[in-house]
């Protein structure tokens, strides 16, 4: 079983490694059909000004650069440095020159008011500390009319964490996530990131839940030991596992995932919940 990530303060740089050597183009390759699902929900258009939240290596905030023309621009802002080098790497390699980095908390955006025509984030808004302070925040550097476009993750019960983190916990027990700490479903409920988008003062709000392709271009070995390497907020369940555990571990979760596996990778598929509200 591969080492799991230590600390949140730890997240960026680990996932920096990981994703700059090893698993940066199947990462991508994986998630790709969720960016653009939420670039076609979002409708981005020409010449607009548009905030990625939590753009962490930099999507959805390139595949919208690559929509906007050169009239247009696109900030991506993280609270991670290491991740925003990897986007700047990755948008110059495509050779962007509508794309900017900014090095932020949500909370606390450096911009003016009525600075962008539009804000997406996937998978970011689970995990900021006080969600409505971040969405007001947000609106405030929105212009009237302006759309805010989310992807999150639905329920923990879907093959991609069953298969795996799911099997864990069945055999070493305890809790899924620590009380207190990051949780990727938190907006999993029905109504829940509405409800905060409301509270921030957002109008026409809309959520949907969706199944999307979430296919690990590779081998079922591959994807246990990337998905160990990035489960920051599943840290505490890997920790939890006895070595002597680790093996049949092992290999319960490959008989799992073997079972999405089609020779040539593994169709898990994603349940995720998009979003939307309007300044």
């Amino acid at each position: 079983m591969a080492s799991a990530v230590k600390s949140n303060d730890d997240w960026g740089s680990h996932f920096r490694l990981v994703a700059a050597d090893k698993w940066k183009a199947k990462s991508a390759a994986m998630g790709q059909a969720v960016t653009d699902a939420l670039v076609e929900y979002a409708r981005p258009r020409t010449g607009m000004q548009v905030l990625d939240l939590a753009s962490g290596t930099g999507e959805p905030a390139i595949s919208l650069a690559m929509r906007v023309g050169e009239q247009g621009h696109v900030t991506a802002l993280d609270r991670s440095a290491d991740l925003l080098e990897i986007a700047r790497g990755r948008a110059e390699a495509r050779g962007l020159r509508n794309f900017s980095i900014r090095q932020a908390d949500a909370q606390s955006l450096p911009f003016p008011d009525e600075a962008f025509d539009m804000a997406t984030s996937r998978f970011g808004v689970m995990f900021f500390k006080d969600g409505v302070a971040a969405m007001r925040e947000l609106r405030r550097v929105l212009k009237p009319g302006a759309r805010a476009c989310f992807v999150v993750w639905g329920s923990f019960k879907q093959p991609y964490f069953q298969s795996m983190i799911g099997v864990v916990l069945r055999h070493a027990g305890g809790p899924l996530l620590p009380p207190g700490g990051d949780d990727p479903f938190r907006f999993a409920e029905a109504g829940s990131l509405s409800a905060v988008l409301r509270a921030a003062g957002f109008q026409a709000v809309e959520e949907q839940l969706v199944t999307l392709p979430w296919d690990w271009p590779g081998s079922v070995e591959e994807v246990w030991e990337y998905s160990q390497q990035v489960a920051a907020p599943f840290r505490a369940a890997l920790d939890r596992v006895p070595a002597d555990m680790r093996p049949r571990i092992d290999a319960a979760v490959h008989e799992a995932v073997g079972k999405y596996f089609d020779g040539q990778k593994v169709a898990f598929g994603a349940k995720v919940v998009l979003a939307s509200g309007t300044k």
